[in-house]
């Protein structure tokens, strides 16, 4: 399963702008999901976890709560977009530029890697650091929510990854050339 890949067949450049753009549309995809299954009770999404997570740093109730209105529509919080956005990207670049390492990690189209994020952060990290509660005292419709919503998240990046990678390179991905040796 961590078979690496020739040296030769790797290309980061090109595994770091696909991420990129993986990284933006794969965000939009885990939005537009949590419109019909939101993650969080009313009362727990007043300070959703970016914010959360923020105020642990330090920053005031005033930044992590900065909104915007767009269209009519008041208190978009951008300083949790931006977490979402940054988090997003941040991931899809790093599965892009390891999957040209290391195949392995697409396991299941990508989605086995989401569910491993889903985990070490909604089910170890923000409940050890108190930004969620303990996973356990989490209602079932979060787990509903945050478990499949992170396994389209990653599963879109893997099918932009792929396509646009072949598209670019004119080439398979990296492991398509030990399979032919």
């Amino acid at each position: 399963m961590w078979t690496k890949t020739d040296v030769s067949r790797r290309n980061y450049k090109v595994a770091a702008l696909v991420g990129l753009i993986g990284g933006i549309v794969s965000a939009i995809v885990k939005f537009g999901w949590e419109v019909p299954l939101p993650p969080r009770t009313p009362e727990r999404n007043a300070t959703n976890p970016p914010q959360a997570f923020l105020e642990l740093l330090g920053f005031s109730d005033q930044t992590t709560h900065a909104s915007y209105t767009f269209n009519g529509n008041e208190g978009l919080p951008w300083v949790s977009f931006l977490i979402h956005f940054g988090f997003a990207i941040f991931f899809a670049v790093l599965y892009c530029l390891i999957a040209e390492v290391y195949p392995g990690i697409k396991l299941w189209q990508g989605v086995a890697f989401g569910v491993f994020l889903w985990f070490v952060f909604h089910a170890v990290l923000m409940p050890a650091m108190g930004v969620v509660p303990a996973p356990w005292n989490q209602p079932w419709e979060e787990h509903l929510s945050e478990i499949p919503g992170h396994a389209i998240w990653m599963w879109v990046i893997e099918i932009i990854r792929r396509d646009l990678r072949n598209r670019i390179t004119g080439q398979p991905d990296p492991e398509v050339a030990l399979a032919t040796r």
